[in-house]
């Protein structure tokens, strides 16, 4: 069965705006859940040889996740293609979008993850050897909850800073409207202002074209 990610973003700013969300989550939900910290590393890339990637990768995915990876390497228009190290767990990523927004970062996006059986730099090298090329390396620390039935993350991003995500993960794509309400309310009650799309679009390309200079640093960036 597909999975659907809903996910609707906060840029927070300093680290004191990080911890008043997490106190207001602790006292707004009794089942709030902290889930820990890690690090990630994560390598976005662009192309468009799916057919060469899934010959390429499927052999190295989990079983259950074969067929959905067929499916979106046959049919994805808009996809986001990503690796990533996650405390030592290395993962490939495909997300397509649902909605009119975009693969990279929309609102409404139909999902692959997949642990696989090889390192970064190895999985990143049969992506590179399918016709695909970096397009950026993020790196960032991470923080995970439980919030109300959804994973909220607290991203400590290069280049961004502190970014809040809420996200909820359904199976029926009709119900993708009434699930970003449920996150737009709930973020509303936080205290929470949505980073509109065409903003996050913006700060993304501005990263792509600099992320050497933020990628592993502490350095961020302020784009309007």
């Amino acid at each position: 069965m597909a999975a659907y990610e809903i996910e609707i973003k906060s840029l927070l700013g300093g680290k004191n705006n990080a911890d008043n969300l997490i106190t207001k989550m602790k006292a707004d939900d009794p089942n709030f859940q902290s889930l820990g910290p890690h690090k990630q590393q994560n390598h976005y890339f662009s192309g468009s040889n799916t057919v060469l990637l899934y010959s390429n990768i499927v052999k190295h995915v989990e079983k259950e996740k074969k067929e959905n990876l067929k499916n979106l390497c046959e049919q994805a228009k808009d996809y986001s293609i990503r690796t990533a190290n996650r405390d030592g767990r290395v993962l490939l990523i495909i997300k397509a979008s649902i909605d009119d927004t975009t693969s990279s970062n929309g609102t409404a996006r139909i999902e692959l993850e997949s642990e696989v059986d090889l390192s970064l730099e190895e999985l990143d090298k049969l992506i590179l050897d399918s016709g695909f090329h970096y397009q950026a390396k993020w790196s960032r620390e991470r923080q995970e909850f439980k919030y109300k039935d959804m994973n909220v993350s607290i991203d400590k991003n290069a280049g961004y800073g502190y970014l809040a995500e809420f996200e909820k993960i359904i199976s029926d794509p009709d119900k993708a409207e009434n699930t970003k309400t449920f996150i737009r309310d709930c973020m509303n009650v936080l205290g929470l202002q949505e980073l509109p799309q065409d903003r996050l679009e913006r700060m993304f390309a501005y990263y792509n074209q600099n992320w050497q200079d933020y990628y592993g640093t502490e350095k961020t960036f302020n784009i309007d």
